[in-house]
């Protein structure tokens, strides 16, 4: 065989990954990956079985400027928002609170759970249950513990639960408060009749049968209280309000998620509700207000009527009737008229000096009442105050959602300074402008008197008593007028929150769990995670599995291939002759063959060592095997052992270490005493001998070559079994003795760094006609799926694998099997 060159750069490991040796590798193991898929596809199953049902639910509303139908210029006391865009965003805004969800908690008493025991956990029973707690909400309710309800009988029920330690917090659902109570630590039980009022640490309220129900003996419920700022938060940032579309920008879609569809559909339907009432009750806020201060000039203007009522019934009981000439009851109309004048005056000036007094005092505008009530009609005045009134309530509804640092406050603080200040000046000429007509009223009033100054003083009294009545009993017509007015236009106002399409359980709605999408996730999660794992064992895997693998990191060529074979001892080649392994080894023979023909030195004896990377390679058992099929074949041959670090091949012999190759180098003893003959024709082995302080040294004697150099003489065939190659340096010094170098790698087991190393020696000059002989070989019946990639024994040489009709079977039990198949895992 030809000297082989200095390998090339090429020859060192490629840093490309080697996709087809991880296909094989993946190919190699679709046992585990399938069961990987089957285990996923076993536990999305039990996760589908397991989810409770979620559904989804949705109602439609609609935000309208919805204008009062009384409403006109003289009775403007309604409130306005001032156009339905801004008014959509407020809505939606509102249904987001705190504020309004709490309203709507409290209404629906969602705190409260009613549950029944299922077949994987609590089941929420809300409208089925045949009873209702009413809770006594000045007490406090355990928090977050089931407490069963088991009924006895129709009249009796009983209390239990189980309690782990001696206290618990609890909550009182009056002033939201909570607490820590004692509780009875372990397990509790109490009876208690239909009707009876229960008073316990952890539990009050009273058990109240529903009267359509029937109950079932001894069918056990629970009841669950929550925290009630949770709850609160869960719905609140459950919901989710959207407008409709673009071209239906007033309309707003409310959607809700959860487990039980009757809740869903009852809470859509109370926040609507709710929304409705509150938005109306803002919309009658300017009307409530301008009723308030009507209800409060009306009283007084009522007891001042009665006065004077009084007072004039007592006059003419102590005086006698007049009878006024009909011009002086002229001159008595006109002047009641002036005087009914200039107390209208007097009454919206009056209104607007309070209204500046309260604008520079007060910081909450949205108690002030409608101008109008007074009679004021000043168009500058009306619009201010309604602006005013208007900007105070969106402030008030922005408190509830907004931090008090938010620019939104200040910049609506700084449109209602900016009206005000306009308002209060517009107050000012007013107030001037109503002082003139006072005074010019007071001018004709004087005159009036003064006419009638000349009557008797009891006629001036009496009909100083008469106008007092007529202005009086007029100003009540008027305010009475004017709160009827106000009712009307208060009654008459609808909300701008039109229920379009209530939420209701039509059957559907269901959006979860997405059994199709756990059974696909846990497919490609039952897929990649092998996947994944065979790849990082792949990428950190640093042994030889195959041939190609060691064709792609050496030119060095592959002598052979030997199978796996279990056996008591190394002998396989002579005890099992007709064995897979034992054809390897006659294989391996035949291409040594070819070696030491190129070769050619003229020498009777042809020499060659083995050696490997570390121990555990296989290097002593096919030195033996190796030594015997020349045996067999009728080569006169020696197997010399000179591992003097760790000895190995006597134990298959039958003979000792007593003496061998150190007795010799040391001069201990001759060449012939150290020779042992073996039970195999034609096969004599010398054993390494006691482990020796120097093994290096020795090994470097002139005795070993003056002994090699005499077995050459002797023998056919001179094979040296040899320390490791990747441990120490004994072997190196070997192989100026040898024709061929051996070099053992076993499958699964030899480091790929190792092969680097031979390369290093032999480029350097170091290891000549080295070839690589493949121990634990394993052969597929797929050439496509195995490492070896179909290479047969004497790869490189013509000699295929031998079929199974010509070798004895090697155990292929079961049970061996699954153990190869666990140990690639």
């Amino acid at each position: 065989m030809r000297e082989y060159e200095e390998l090339e750069d090429h020859e060192s490991p490629s840093i490309s990954f080697d996709f087809r040796g991880y296909l094989f590798k993946v190919l190699n193991l679709w046992k585990f990956v399938l069961i990987c898929i089957g285990t996923a596809l076993l536990i999305a199953y039990f996760i589908n079985v397991r989810k409770q049902n979620v559904y989804k639910l949705d109602s439609l509303i609609s935000v309208e400027n919805d204008q009062n139908p009384f409403f006109t210029a003289n009775t403007s006391i309604s409130f306005n928002w001032g156009g339905t865009s801004g008014k959509v965003g407020k809505v939606m805004t509102a249904l987001k609170t705190r504020t309004h969800n709490e309203l709507v908690i409290d209404s629906l008493q969602y705190y409260i759970q009613y549950l029944k025991e299922g077949k994987y956990r609590k089941i929420d029973i809300y409208k089925k249950v045949p009873f209702e707690f009413i809770i006594d909400k000045s007490k406090f309710q355990v928090l977050n513990y089931p407490i069963g309800i088991r009924f006895l009988n129709a009249q009796e029920f009983e209390v239990f639960t189980t309690f782990e330690g001696n206290s618990a917090v609890a909550q009182k659902y009056g002033d939201k408060s909570k607490s820590s109570v004692d509780m009875p630590n372990g397990s509790f039980s109490k009876r208690f009749r239909n009707g009876d009022i229960i008073n316990l640490p952890f539990l009050n309220g009273e058990i109240r049968v529903k009267p359509s129900r029937q109950i079932a003996p001894g069918v056990e419920y629970f009841i669950q209280f929550s925290n009630y700022d949770g709850v609160v938060n869960k719905y609140k940032n459950s919901i989710i309000v959207n407008t409709l579309g673009a071209s239906s920008g007033s309309v707003l879609k409310l959607q809700l998620a959860g487990f039980n569809k009757d809740k869903i559909v009852d809470y859509l339907n109370a926040t609507s509700a709710i929304l409705r009432e509150s938005e109306l009750r803002r919309k009658n806020l300017y009307a409530t207000n301008t009723i308030k201060f009507i209800d409060s000039s009306l009283a007084a203007v009522n007891n001042n009527l009665k006065d004077v009522t009084n007072e004039m019934n007592k006059f003419r009981s102590q005086n006698k009737v007049f009878d006024v000439s009909s011009e002086i009851t002229q001159i008595s109309q006109e002047l009641r008229q002036f005087e009914l004048e200039e107390r209208a005056e007097t009454s919206k000036l009056n209104y607007l000096d309070n209204l500046e007094v309260y604008l520079n005092t007060k910081t909450d505008y949205s108690n002030i009442a409608a101008p109008t009530s007074v009679g004021i009609e000043e168009s500058n005045i009306l619009r201010s105050v309604s602006k005013i009134v208007e900007l105070a309530a969106e402030r008030q509804n922005l408190e509830y959602t907004t931090k008090e640092s938010s620019g939104l406050f200040k910049d609506l603080d700084r449109r209602i300074s900016s009206e005000k200040n306009v308002l209060l000046e517009t107050i000012d000429a007013t107030k001037r402008s109503i002082n003139g007509v006072i005074k010019a009223l007071n001018s004709k009033i004087a005159a009036l008197e003064a006419k009638l100054s000349e009557l008797p003083e009891d006629e001036q009294q009496f009909l100083k008593i008469q106008r007092e009545l007529d202005i009086s009993q007029e100003a009540y017509d008027v305010y009475l007028a004017k709160r009827s007015e106000a009712a009307i236009v208060k009654a008459a106002n609808i909300s701008d929150i039109t229920v379009i399409d209530e939420a209701k359980d039509i059957g559907g709605g269901l959006i979860g769990p997405n059994k199709s999408l756990n059974y696909m996730m846990g497919l490609m999660m039952g897929f990649f995670i092998p996947m994944l794992l065979i790849f990082v064992v792949f990428l950190l895997d640093n042994t030889i599995h195959g041939s190609d693998e060691i064709m792609r990191l050496s030119k060095i060529p592959i002598l052979g291939l030997v199978g796996k074979y279990r056996y008591k001892n190394n002998l396989v080649a002579y005890e099992k002759p007709k064995s897979a392994v034992a054809e390897s080894f006659r294989a391996i023979r035949s291409s040594l063959q070819f070696i030491f023909k190129n070769q050619n030195k003229g020498d009777k004896a042809h020499t060659m060592m083995v050696t490997s990377s570390v121990s555990g390679e296989g290097k002593t058992f096919t030195s033996i095997n190796t030594a015997t099929v020349y045996a067999l074949s009728g080569k006169k041959t020696i197997l010399v052992g000179l591992d003097l670090r760790k000895p190995k091949i006597f134990d298959d012999f039958d003979i000792t270490n007593e003496q061998g190759v150190v007795n010799y180098l040391i001069g201990d003893n001759t060449l012939d005493n150290i020779i042992t003959h073996t039970h195999i024709e034609n096969l004599d082995i010398i054993t390494s001998g006691p482990i020796p302080p120097n093994p290096s040294e020795l090994l470097m004697s002139d005795r070993l070559s003056a002994m090699i150099a005499t077995l050459k003489e002797t023998y056919d065939v001179v094979i040296l079994d040899t320390p490791p190659l990747g441990l120490v340096t004994d072997a190196l010094e070997l192989t100026q003795y040898v024709d061929a170098t051996i070099f053992m790698v076993r499958l699964d087991y030899t480091k790929k760094g190792m092969l680097q190393l031979v390369n290093a020696k032999h480029r350097s000059g170091e290891l000549k006609n080295v070839n690589y002989i493949l121990n634990f070989y394993r052969h597929k019946n797929n050439s496509n799926y195995g490492y070896g990639y179909g290479y047969g024994y004497g790869y490189g040489y013509g000699y295929g694998v031998y079929g199974n009709s010509y070798h004895e079977k090697d155990d292929n039990s079961i049970i061996k099997k699954i153990k190869q198949f666990l140990k690639r895992i």
